[in-house]
């Protein structure tokens, strides 16, 4: 037997924390999807957030409808009319509810972030952002370019999240 150990596959840092944004993602009260984000510095985790209502209020899982869908209101478009924060947004809050300085770090999110969650880490000083799924419109991703925030989209596999089966990841559907 030898002396070492057997070697084991450990994944990427870019897995790691794309996997633990997976997981996050699974505590969304969003009834038409699940999105999780990671916050890291120096391979550390900052803060995390996922898609919901605020707290203490009644989010759509609790009320048992979304009200974008009883208005039949396409993906990307009148964002305002929802219960829930995107997991984007919720991570930065909690940051700075907690004095964590987010500037310099990366965002690893289960989705591309849409318009107005790119312009808030973009003015929270976020430099680099990991994404799996993408997002109907492109706004969002052409202001990361034009302040150089680094746009990279994950193609690894992501156990639960590539089951190939239609879920609250897919935007698709």
């Amino acid at each position: 037997m030898p002396d070492s150990p057997q070697k084991r596959l450990r994944p990427s840092w870019d897995e790691y924390f794309m996997e633990l944004a997976y997981v996050v993602s699974k505590r969304s009260t969003c009834i038409s999807r699940q999105v999780g984000a990671v916050v890291v510095k120096e391979k550390r985790i900052m803060t995390t957030g996922y898609n919901g209502a605020p707290s203490g209020i009644e989010s759509c899982l609790d009320r048992g409808y979304c009200l974008r869908r009883r208005m039949d209101i396409q993906s990307g478009q009148h964002l305002e009319l929802c219960r829930g924060s995107h997991a984007e947004e919720n991570a930065i809050v909690q940051a700075a509810k907690f004095g964590i300085c987010l500037a310099g770090g990366t965002i690893y999110c289960t989705h591309r972030p849409c318009l107005i969650c790119s312009k808030m880490l973009i003015n929270a000083g976020i430099k680099k952002a990991v994404y799996k799924g993408d997002y109907p419109h492109d706004m969002g991703k052409e202001m990361f370019e034009e302040a150089g925030v680094e746009l990279v989209n994950f193609d690894g596999y992501i156990a639960g999240m590539d089951s190939g089966q239609p879920g609250l990841w897919d935007f698709k559907r």
